[in-house]
């Protein structure tokens, strides 16, 4: 997560969990992840994954998009360039987030970007809000509440978050979207992420 955009996460973690008070140990415990997971994140040698790194905030409890503004919320803007995107994926998907330093944020707007075979992960997601977007490039496979559908380009999707989700790559072309979710999964601290 750091190197896109330019963000230290390791860093960023290890200032939340000691303003708390909290080992390692303790914060690995409360997350449900391994002391080595906290240890490997803090050093920036790996880049978890964006459901791991809700765990952990979770048992902050910090939000996700409180964690990327960190202690700058700029003045609300109206226009960002790509490069300003703030990217909260996983290293393997790219989830680059719009405005994620705005304060107050109704909703989260997000640009993906799923490689051939990639998913969400065999855990289906649940949160509370909505969720849509349209693909704009490939295919993906969305599995709501038991029901699945492939999608393509100009294709769109709409449902309530509640409902147990998954999206997956099935095609041999890198899928992207462009989503919207609110509440914004990226400021609830006990909210899941809205796909990822």
């Amino acid at each position: 997560m750091q190197a896109e955009s330019g963000f230290d996460v390791g860093g960023r973690l290890r200032q939340l969990r000691l303003a708390r008070g909290l080992s390692q140990r303790e914060l690995a415990k409360r997350g449900g992840v391994t002391n080595s997971t906290i240890s490997l994140i803090e050093q920036n040698s790996v880049s978890p994954s964006v459901s791991s790194l809700k765990k952990i905030l979770d048992a902050l409890p910090v939000s996700i998009s409180a964690f990327f503004a960190g202690d700058e919320l700029s003045a609300p803007k109206m226009f960002y360039r790509a490069r300003e995107l703030t990217e909260i994926g996983d290293g393997r998907l790219s989830f680059r987030l719009v405005a994620a330093r705005r304060p107050e944020r109704h909703m989260s707007i997000i640009h993906e970007r799923y490689p051939p075979g990639a998913d969400t992960g065999e855990e289906m997601l649940e949160h509370a809000g909505e969720e849509g977007g349209v693909v704009v490039a490939g295919e993906i496979e969305i599995t709501v509440n038991g029901e699945s559908e492939v999608l393509g380009v100009g294709d769109a999707y709409y449902f309530d978050s509640r409902l147990p989700h998954r999206f997956r790559n099935p095609g041999e072309a890198e899928c992207v979207i462009v989503s919207a979710n609110t509440p914004p999964g990226f400021s609830d601290g006990g909210q899941e992420l809205h796909h990822a």
